[in-house]
């Protein structure tokens, strides 16, 4: 196959493909015209490559392990050194405080989304428990920005909605870095 159709089967952009090349993470065969032919096993290693750059893995680590993957969730490694140990250890160590933020983020998320309405009450429904806004004035002439610092707030025009109070419990506290406390107003 070209590297068009790899691209769009893997959702690779062909310059990355020619990158992994460059790389020694994939070996295209060469037609006699000098074009690249990729055989179909390469879609999944293509994806699997994307798959182990997404968690983190740098591509010297990854070069290194390719021979052993066979296929997807396949390792067939018949000697290890201890140093490659350490270091997958190393990185499944990272992987999995990556998971364990993206799922506390998640589920953050879910509980959000369960508490917040569809859309904005009704008139008259005397639902919501903040504070009805006043519509924003319609926004005048747009000029284009200048050099130099912006000085007033800024805001996009339209109605103004209410803020939604969500109370979450887990079981552990999810920690927030130093600049951001200041930010969320959460005291040190």
């Amino acid at each position: 196959m070209r590297i068009g159709e790899l691209s769009r089967r893997t959702n690779a952009p062909a310059r990355l493909l020619r990158y992994y090349e460059e790389q020694g993470l994939i070996e295209p065969e060469r037609l006699p015209n000098g074009y690249r032919d990729y055989d179909e096993y390469l879609v999944d290693r293509v994806i699997q490559i994307r798959g182990l750059l997404d968690v983190g893995l740098p591509t010297r680590i990854i070069k290194q392990i390719l021979p052993c993957l066979d296929k997807p969730r396949t390792i067939h490694m018949p000697y290890a050194t201890p140093d490659m140990i350490a270091t997958l250890e190393h990185e499944r160590d990272l992987m999995n405080e990556k998971i364990g933020c993206l799922t506390k983020n998640r589920d953050a998320i879910d509980a959000y989304l369960a508490l917040v309405p569809l859309g904005p009450p009704e008139p008259g429904s005397g639902s919501g428990s903040g504070p009805v806004s006043e519509p924003e004035p319609e926004p005048g002439p747009v000029s284009e920005p200048g050099p130099g610092p912006v000085s007033g707030p800024r805001s996009a025009p339209g109605p103004v909605a209410e803020p939604v109070t969500a109370t979450v419990t887990e079981s552990e506290p999810v920690p927030v870095p130093e600049g951001d406390r200041e930010a969320a107003g959460i005291g040190a």
